[in-house]
């Protein structure tokens, strides 16, 4: 049975974008057990390798079941736009043991055993004690397989909300949503989000609003089902994992290179997805004023067009950037 997210007259006015770095912490500490998941994110693998070896992961994924419930208050949807782990963090150490007791009893039943193991029992037992410990075990995950990442992570997922938000713009919530996810289908005479996921939730909005949250590491699936009195949330992959971990190297032609010059080069096959200069200086790990001169030539030679969109200026390749950027020109 698909979720259901039920609008209300208002709710289409109170959509949001969101960037969660405890999210993409949470999720990637699920990728690490679920092979599944893993094909996209081998590069990133082999660099955290040791410093995961260092982490005892069990207890938060313990609380991962392969379907069902999982603790909403270790991964509450973001504080706001553009949250910092740090606020987050001291978001979820701040839970009542209560309702974190209420979370680990269901996402603990999920999976047949894990109240009976040791671990299982001292949550059960002394639920502060888990926040405190969990709190300390994502904190620790944060540092050693996330945040070393985090500049390319938040370019990719930046530039996911500036493409998404403009496609809100230009064609409404209808097709915004239609686009998302293939497991999302709008239902117009209902005002219904339908989200094809395992499992049984049906949410009213209530005024609301909904967040949309591009994910690295949600990657295939899309997640939602959060319950009162976390605000209604849908986690979808972002745009462009194919590419992530992929140097500018291993993207740029070799005679392109020969052409413009590398680091050139890089900047006009980086720009895959519509990006400011701040997200792909990131994603290159360059100077953002080195990568912005670049730029302007790239533009005044017709490779790239540049619009204002909010408090930022987008590029984009035009069709004479796309066509020579193309792996073929070698």
């Amino acid at each position: 049975m698909p979720y259901h997210l039920r609008f209300g007259e208002a709710d289409p006015l109170r959509i949001r974008f969101a960037i969660s770095p405890l999210w993409e912490t949470h999720s990637a500490v699920r990728v690490l057990a679920r092979p599944r998941q893993q094909s996209y994110h081998l590069p990133w693998m082999r660099r955290i390798a040791g410093a995961a070896r260092g982490l005892d992961l069990g207890p938060l994924q313990l609380l991962m079941p392969l379907r069902g419930h999982s603790p909403d208050f270790l991964y509450p949807p973001p504080l706001g736009p553009a949250a910092t782990f740090d606020e987050e963090i001291t978001a979820v150490r701040e839970t009542d043991p209560a309702l974190a007791l209420v979370d680990f009893e269901r996402a603990l039943a999920e999976t047949p055993g894990a109240a009976a193991t040791e671990e299982g029992r001292r949550l059960l037992a002394d639920p502060a004690d888990g926040v405190r410990r969990l709190s300390a075990l994502l904190q620790a995950a944060w540092e050693a397989l996330i945040a070393p990442e985090w500049p390319r992570l938040r370019a990719l997922l930046e530039a996911d909300v500036a493409y998404h938000s403009r496609r809100l713009a230009e064609g409404g919530l209808e097709r915004l949503l239609s686009e998302l996810h293939p497991a999302f289908a709008w239902a117009a005479e209902t005002a219904t989000l339908q989200v094809a996921y395992a499992g049984e939730h049906d949410r009213p909005l209530d005024g609301q609003g909904l967040v949309l949250m591009p994910s690295v590491f949600t990657w295939p699936d899309v997640v939602s089902g959060f319950d009162p009195p976390w605000q209604p949330t849908v986690a979808y992959p972002a745009r462009g994992i194919g590419g992530l971990w992929a140097e500018p190297r291993d993207r740029t032609p070799e005679a392109l290179g020969r052409l413009l010059g590398p680091v050139r080069a890089d900047v006009l096959c980086a720009l895959t997805e519509p990006m400011g200069t701040t997200a792909l200086a990131h994603l290159l790990g360059r100077a953002p004023s080195s990568v912005s001169a670049h730029l302007s030539v790239l533009r005044d030679a017709g490779l790239l067009a540049s619009r204002r969109y909010g408090h930022q200026v987008l590029y984009e390749r035009t069709p004479l950037g796309i066509a020579v950027s193309q792996p073929g020109t070698d």
